[in-house]
């Protein structure tokens, strides 16, 4: 009975750090990604400024006087 509580002790220790370092990475990760990476609302915004912009200047090369 010893033997088994003292290998359920160790495995519940093992779990315990390993949740703590689970912890520590999420927080880092959470706190990396905003760096890393846009959001898609943010993308498909830019997309759309740039799209506009394009539109933009095709529609004055059709409207330039010397075609």
């Amino acid at each position: 009975l010893g033997v088994g509580w003292t290998v359920m002790g160790w495995f519940a220790r093992e779990l315990w750090a390993a949740v703590k370092e689970l912890k520590v990475d999420l927080a880092k990760l959470r706190e990396n990604l905003p760096k890393d990476y846009i959001s898609k609302d943010d993308y498909k915004e830019d997309i759309r400024e740039i799209k506009s912009m394009l539109a933009k200047i095709f529609e004055k090369l059709e409207n330039k006087a010397d075609k």
